[in-house]
Parts: structure tokens; C-alpha cells; sequence
């Protein structure tokens, strides 16, 4: 019977690919330690529990990725009222983590996990609680609405 990794293992596995994940979704090197270096904290207040730690981390990268990206709009939109009166420039096109951004947050987490993160279905569903079939049917449904905004630029 193969003993279970350890979290030493599991750091040596895991910790450069998901700074890299994060550096590549934030565009900031040292944040991005800072988020994987945390999602290693909160994976090991919950080590007996967790049966699937790739998707953990993953999964909790992406929630505070996203806590961060809020902040981040939170502050534009606090400058933007402090320099009403201004010209301004048409915004640039969205990006796409922008576009995903404005998705349910249902759809959101599929989609990072997905096509971001490379998490397979079947982990995802695992991570999430609900069947494959539910993964399938929400990426199919956030491909849908991502193709809708990128065909509607209104």
C-alpha cells in the first residue's frame, strides 16, 4: 500500500507550478508567491480533511486571486469618482480575465479551474461537490456567454 505524500512533497510538487499560475493570472511576481505561499498555509490548517490537494490549491488561489481582483476594481472605480470632471479615454478592450471576471461565479470557478488552472473535470467536480456532468454543462455555458461577449462589444 503507497504511503500518503507528504506535505513536503506535495510543496516540492505543487508550489512552482501554482506561483507560476498565479504570476501568469495576477502579472505581479511577488504577489503571486504571496497567494500560493497562502494557499499552502490554508491547505495545511486543513491537511487531515483534504483528500485532493491540487485542487485545493488551485482552488483557493483562484478565490483569492479573485479577492484581489475586486479590490483592484474596487480602487479604480474610487479613482475614477475622485477624477470626475477629467476627460477620459475610451477603456481598453477587455481582457479576458476581465471577461471571465463578469461571469456567475459558478461559471467563474469552472472556467479558471479548467482552462487556467489545467485542472481535469473530474477534479474539478471533486473540488466543488457536484458531478462531472455539472463541470461539462458549466463550461459549455461560460464558452457560450464568453462568445457572446466577445461577438457583442457593447
Amino acid at each position: 500500500m503507497d504511503a500518503a505524500p507528504t506535505g513536503e512533497a506535495i510543496f516540492r510538487l505543487h508550489y512552482a507550478p501554482l506561483a507560476g499560475w498565479c504570476r501568469r493570472m495576477i502579472g505581479d511576481e511577488e504577489t503571486a508567491h504571496d497567494i500560493a505561499a497562502e494557499a499552502f498555509v490554508r491547505l495545511l490548517g486543513r491537511w487531515t480533511t483534504v483528500t485532493d490537494p491540487r485542487a485545493y490549491l488551485y482552488t483557493t488561489a483562484l478565490n483569492l486571486i479573485r479577492d484581489r481582483w475586486r479590490r483592484s476594481e474596487r480602487e479604480r472605480v474610487a479613482l475614477r469618482k475622485t477624477a470626475a470632471g477629467v476627460a477620459t479615454q475610451a477603456p481598453p478592450a477587455p481582457e479576458i480575465r476581465m471577461l471571465v471576471e463578469g461571469l456567475p461565479r459558478r461559471l467563474q470557478q469552472v472556467v479558471v479551474l479548467h482552462y487556467f488552472a489545467d485542472l481535469p473535470i473530474d477534479a474539478i467536480a471533486r473540488q466543488l461537490g457536484v458531478a462531472p456532468g455539472t463541470v461539462k454543462r458549466d463550461l459549455f455555458d461560460a464558452r457560450a456567454k464568453l462568445q457572446a461577449l466577445l461577438q457583442d462589444p457593447a
